[in-house]
């Protein structure tokens, strides 16, 4: 057990006297380091170049009575209206040919209300409002250049002729179908 008293006794020292010889060399690095960041501080210039002075800002005054309006959706169909006139698509509608009586009614306003067989040769009835005018094959029909290419026992086929969002016309089908009326007693 004293061997052990005397390596306890022996330790401490030992401890000791490391901690002072490690703290010592530490200092010295310290003092070094200052000095040569103090040496390279004082002949150091620093070069900050001005901030370039801000552009002077005109303001625009938009005048809105002066100009047309950007967002304007009529602007749009005046610009497809002008390409239409140069276009020569050949489904091109004549804008000088004379309209029909039904070319001045919506086809959604229309409804079929019966047919007439008379010599093999189909004849609709359409009913728009409360009056109801006979249509037959080639008959021009609604706002969209349409002409009757079909009439049937059940329906009506119709090919219109419109412009597509570029601007060029494309011919599309529609179809005009019997309304049955349910009649209550």
């Amino acid at each position: 057990m004293r061997a052990r008293r005397n390596t306890r006794a022996l330790g401490a020292p030992v401890v000791v006297c490391a901690a002072l010889v490690l703290g010592g060399c530490g200092e010295g690095d310290i003092k070094e380091v200052k000095q040569w960041m103090a040496e390279v501080d004082k002949t150091t210039k620093v070069a900050i170049r001005p901030l370039p002075e801000p552009k002077a800002f005109v303001p625009y005054a938009f005048a809105v009575r002066e100009s047309v309006d950007p967002f304007n959706p009529n602007k749009l169909l005046v610009e497809l209206a002008k390409l239409a006139d140069q276009s020569n698509n050949p489904l091109k509608p004549d804008p000088n040919r004379r309209k029909e009586l039904l070319e001045a009614f919506p086809l959604d306003t229309m409804k079929m209300v019966g047919i007439i067989q008379k010599d093999k040769v189909n004849t609709a009835l359409l009913q728009i409002d409360k009056q109801v005018y006979p249509i037959v094959n080639g008959q021009r029909v609604g706002q969209n250049y349409g002409v009757v290419t079909n009439v049937g026992e059940d329906a009506i086929s119709i090919k219109e002729v419109v412009q597509d969002a570029g601007g060029d016309w494309v011919e599309r089908m529609s179809k005009l179908e019997l309304q049955v009326s349910k009649e209550t007693k």
